[in-house]
């Protein structure tokens, strides 16, 4: 039996079952509708993203298997701890998350385009004004080196990109998401599509029936008033 591409409605929210996706392109769910925040948000606390290149029409993604790093599984290898003891980054949270996610969008080590065109940009600074979007800052001195933003659902984070223009700031953004993260019992940052790099974090692969399990779990996760406020991040061993 072929496979029919879901389109989304104008008139509706609502998403298709997850296990309704492609299985070639992996995870491609459904096609059209809008980038509102109130469609953003249903989307990921279903599990589903947004991604599109400049010429295509706005496509829904739930791919299987998913990547996810456990935070307590998070690879911290002796180069880089010595490097984190040193502290040579102030790393911050929320305090710029226009300049990040613009810097993610023209990143100088991305060799294949970016999908976070305009619409994307303006989309996710709406849903950060909303406290939907958060991103960790790396400073060196006065200058961003690096960092990452994603999306925060009660205890459901899903990293969407990041960015350094110095060695070692996204890993330095990574660790200290996950140390936040971990002080209020989550258990793990959704990467949704594993890559080398997450991969030489810790990230893993999973099911996308246990990553929706775990997606549930997190979301029954209720998070401090505060949590998400700006501040100045700090990490121990």
């Amino acid at each position: 039996m072929s496979q029919r591409l879901y389109q989304l409605s104008a008139n509706s929210l609502a998403f298709p079952p997850v296990e309704n996706a492609l299985t070639d392109p992996n995870g491609l769910l459904a096609i059209g509708g809008d980038l509102s925040c109130q469609r953003l948000i249903s989307a990921y606390k279903n599990g589903i993203f947004p991604w599109f290149s400049e010429h295509d029409p706005l496509l829904w993604w739930s791919p299987n298997p998913r990547a996810i790093i456990k935070i307590a599984d998070i690879k911290i290898n002796k180069t880089l701890k010595k490097f984190l003891n040193k502290h040579p980054f102030t790393v911050t949270l929320n305090n710029d998350f226009k300049q990040v996610i613009e810097l993610c969008s023209d990143a100088p080590f991305r060799k294949d385009g970016t999908w976070i065109l305009p619409p994307m940009l303006n989309a996710y600074q709406k849903l950060h004004q909303q406290s939907v979007a958060h991103s960790i800052e790396v400073w060196h001195q006065q200058a961003l080196v690096g960092g990452l933003y994603g999306i925060a659902i009660n205890g459901f984070f899903s990293g969407e990109s990041m960015f350094y223009t110095q060695s070692n700031a996204s890993k330095v953004a990574l660790v200290y998401l996950a140390h936040h993260l971990n002080k209020v019992g989550i258990q793990f940052i959704d990467c949704q599509l594993q890559n080398p790099f997450l991969e030489s974090m810790g990230c893993t692969e999973i099911t996308r029936e246990n990553f929706v399990k775990l997606k549930e779990e997190a979301l029954d996760i209720c998070l401090p008033e505060n949590f998400w406020q700006a501040q100045q991040l700090h990490l121990t061993f």
